[in-house]
């Protein structure tokens, strides 16, 4: 890969704590790619997300994340780093005691954003863009489980990221309401944000394409650039403007 990557690993050990969970990483990733991070429970795709974005510190090897190093990032550039970054998590997040409109409204707030006018006009943006504008007066307890997630990455896209990193984001969804998810995330790195899909469902890197990544046994490695020969094609897909 080029010297254009987007997110950058060498030689990287990944912690929790004194534990290491992966060593000798070595990762390139380009803008507008979508990869798939594979692997058991518990054998470090979400630790490795975690050290994407400054949650768990980098203190061997070397990293460059979004034009940041992660081993000498400092406590006041993390937030900055974390707007260049959309994160969906499996479990939704949504705050439960306002609705869909108010929960984005909060994130924005909570970003820097003063103008009234400008924060409407982002929610109906990112509402649209995940086919879920005529929801936003719901209380999240009010959607589906795939509604839900729809919204986390409205959220997720909010403040323009270049990269989403979706943590099992289909896990708690049925297989149907899953492929919707996938879909929906592959047609927005087609708009070129780059995104890492950590999932141990195989049969949805079957159905979609695309480069896939292991962790085992303390590794990462690299499993498929492209599983195109091996796969179920899909014809239709959803606009993402």
């Amino acid at each position: 890969m080029s010297e254009t990557a987007i997110i950058k690993l060498n030689n990287a050990t990944i912690r929790q704590s004194d534990n290491i969970i992966l060593k000798d990483v070595d990762l390139k990733i380009e803008k507008g790619e979508f990869v798939y991070l594979i692997g058991r429970v518990g054998s470090g795709k979400s630790s490795l997300l975690k050290t994407l974005y400054a949650d768990l510190p980098l203190k061997e090897g070397s990293g460059k994340v979004v034009g940041y190093y992660l081993s000498i990032i400092k406590n006041k550039q993390v937030p900055f780093l974390r707007r260049k970054i959309g994160i969906v998590f499996q479990d939704f997040q949504l705050l439960t005691d306002r609705n869909i409109e108010d929960n984005l409204h909060f994130v924005l707030k909570a970003t820097g954003w003063k103008s009234t006018t400008d924060i409407k006009a982002r929610i109906s943006e990112v509402l649209e863009k995940v086919n879920m504008n005529n929801k936003g007066y719901k209380m999240p307890h009010e959607l589906s489980g795939g509604e839900q997630q729809r919204i986390v990455i409205a959220r997720a896209l909010l403040n323009s990221p270049d990269i989403i990193l979706a943590d099992e984001p289909t896990g708690n969804l049925d297989p149907e309401t899953s492929d919707d998810l996938v879909r929906l995330l592959h047609d927005i790195s087609k708009s070129g944000k780059t995104i890492i899909m950590a999932t141990h469902q195989h049969d949805l890197f079957t159905k979609f394409p695309a480069r896939v990544i292991e962790c085992k046994d303390g590794e990462l490695n690299e499993i498929s650039k492209n599983t195109a020969d091996t796969v179920i094609d899909f014809t239709e897909t959803e606009t993402f403007e």
